[in-house]
């Protein structure tokens, strides 16, 4: 099982990681009722190096992001599912709508983002570049989604 940890012993991690020569990835999102397509993402994410960290959104980044109502799942659980699962070995929770200041604090060699991006829109690829990272898009086309989930609870079970 995946450790959940700070910010501080991110850092710590990843620089025990990299000085054993370890290619570290860094993915990101708010992974709220987790589906299949998070699943494939963090998978190939995973495929990308030897180490997985995932940055997880906070409750109150998602609300930013994502507005009323989410996350459906508090920060605590999402973070608890995820390193649960076999391609993560680290997450952590960061409070900002982007993952700018925590990839330059870890220094990730790729920086994986879903399909639903293409490497010239991924939002921190100058700070990736700027570490010395290269940006990656990982996992099936964007087919799932939370939303998507969301309405089909509530059109088949609202009354």
């Amino acid at each position: 099982m995946a450790t959940r940890c700070s910010v501080e012993d991110a850092v710590r991690l990843v620089a025990a990681w990299r000085a054993e020569g370890k290619r570290i990835v860094l993915a990101n999102g708010c992974f709220d009722l987790l589906h299949v397509g998070h699943v494939r993402y963090l998978q190939a994410a995973r495929a990308l190096g030897d180490v997985l960290v995932v940055a997880l959104n906070s409750d109150a980044s998602v609300r930013r992001l994502k507005g009323q109502g989410r996350p459906v799942l508090g920060e605590a659980e999402r973070a608890e599912i995820l390193a649960a699962l076999a391609p993560v070995d680290a997450v952590v929770i960061f409070d900002e709508d982007t993952v700018d200041a925590l990839v330059g604090r870890l220094r990730p060699d790729v920086q994986a983002k879903g399909t639903d991006y293409t490497e010239d829109t991924v939002p921190e690829r100058q700070s990736v570049l700027g570490a010395g990272g290269r940006v990656a898009i990982a996992g099936d086309p964007k087919s799932h989604s939370t939303r998507d989930l969301i309405a089909t609870i509530l059109q088949r079970f609202a009354r």
